[in-house]
């Protein structure tokens, strides 16, 4: 028995793979040591699958020069794809930097072995229960469905219109600040006037010596805050998640949405 191979369709199958790892070595939690690079291409590989009979469609350079910039080509757009996709979920984590700032914890930075960086408390402990969220509720679903429905707005040998790049990165960035500042402002808020009430107590009573209960204080408060906050966590992730569908979506699209 003889299996033979569409040629063009393979090297379509391939090329889909290529966007769909760089997407995968940009995103957390696949960009980080806990996933190995053999899952990340097998990953990949398994992905471009599902949207087979959309690349047998599509019309592939033979030539090497041309195949070689297609290659960099996929390569650079699922990168910027899963850039897009990790600064909406880098908006969390820094949620919870900005949590660790007013609330004492930002002198105990660590350093985080999977993600090959410095980071806080808080800052690791929000992006992780974000990462859980997300698998709990299938929302990684619904991001990876995002990245192959790019496959239909930007086909393998295309590129996308890059003229609205500047806007959209601007409003992304916007975006990512707006949601980390909703998100801890009302734990930052309440952390500003315990601070605030501390300060007065000193100029009221300074025999009471106010500075050895302000840091007890104000690391007890922040542990009720944050557990408090637990409960609205997943319409965050759900936000979030959208905000991710939209971005990509832009950028497949031209940058106009």
């Amino acid at each position: 028995m003889t299996v033979t191979v569409a040629g063009e369709p393979m090297l379509a199958y391939l090329l889909a793979s290529v966007r769909i790892v760089a997407w995968l070595l940009v995103v957390p939690p696949f960009s980080t040591r806990a996933v190995p690079t053999m899952a990340k291409v097998v990953l990949s590989l398994a992905l471009a699958f599902t949207i087979a009979p959309l690349l047998a469609e599509s019309q592939v350079p033979l030539t090497l020069g041309a195949l070689a910039v297609t290659v960099v080509t996929q390569a650079a757009v699922g990168a910027a794809l899963g850039f897009l996709t990790s600064l909406m979920f880098a908006a969390v984590a820094a949620a919870g930097a900005l949590v660790d700032v007013f609330g004492g914890f930002a002198l105990s930075q660590g350093f985080d072995p999977l993600g090959q960086q410095g980071n806080t408390v808080f800052g690791t402990f929000h992006q992780w229960l974000f990462t859980v969220l997300l698998f709990v509720s299938g929302g990684h679903l619904l991001v990876l469905g995002g990245l192959l429905r790019t496959f239909e707005i930007v086909p393998i040998g295309t590129s996308p219109d890059t003229s609205g790049g500047t806007g959209l990165m601007t409003a992304a960035f916007s975006l990512f600040f707006t949601v980390a500042v909703q998100i801890a402002l009302p734990m930052i808020a309440v952390l500003f006037v315990a601070d605030l009430g501390l300060a007065m107590m000193t100029k009221i009573a300074p025999q009471l010596n106010a500075l050895n209960v302000m840091f007890p204080a104000k690391i007890g408060l922040t542990l009720i805050l944050v557990g408090l906050s637990f409960p609205v966590l997943p319409t965050v992730a759900d936000r979030v998640v959208d905000h991710a569908m939209d971005a990509m979506g832009a950028f497949a699209s031209g940058g106009g949405g």
